[in-house]
């Protein structure tokens, strides 16, 4: 049987996400005190779209492009057995070297915070930048590691049992958060 989702509450629509995108943007600029040395690297899947946006975005009132990368953490997860028999890696493309850049992470929800680490034990691998950051559209809280959020679109408090959902045009056809529950 197929598990359905009904939502909950619409958290943000796309004009509030583009709100919290444009505010997350100015937010790394001013404490990376601008550009320079700066990327940002999408963790796959809703990550990457938000930082090509978060990209945009800076070069729109900064006038220069930050390098973006995508990251795959398939392999980095802790359960990975868990998930699946056979997990499908994609392709991880950070096309300039790590080294001394000021690095931020983007995902699009925070929630335990393990998926951060696997970014972080994965980023590692291809580098050693001189420091690593992270930007999330959405924290909803309930942490299992000590990972914290440096720019944040919105703080969500939820319950475990509610599930955050982020939806980009570019992979779902249109932007929104909301939170759903599972319809029995």
């Amino acid at each position: 049987m197929e598990t359905r989702f009904h939502t909950k509450v619409l958290v943000m629509d796309a004009a509030g996400m583009r709100r919290a995108l444009t505010r997350i943007a100015h937010e790394i600029v001013e404490a990376n005190k601008g550009t320079d040395n700066l990327a940002l690297v999408g963790i796959r899947r809703r990550g990457v779209p938000l930082a090509k946006r978060l990209a945009d975005l800076i070069a729109e009132f900064e006038g220069c492009q930050v390098p973006t990368g995508t990251l795959d953490i398939t392999l980095y997860r802790d359960d990975l057995t868990t998930r699946a028999q056979q997990p499908v890696v994609h392709k991880t493309e950070i096309p300039f070297s790590l080294q001394g850049m000021r690095v931020v992470l983007v995902d699009d929800v925070l929630f335990t915070g393990r998926t951060i680490r696997a970014a972080m034990d994965a980023l590692m691998d291809l580098g050693r930048p001189q420091v690593i950051q992270l930007a999330v559209l959405v924290d909803r809280g309930h942490r299992e590691l000590p990972i914290r959020p440096d720019f944040v679109g919105k703080n969500i408090p939820t319950s475990r049992h509610e599930l955050v959902n982020v939806e980009v045009a570019e992979l779902d056809g249109e932007d929104a958060v909301k939170i759903v529950e599972a319809v029995t």
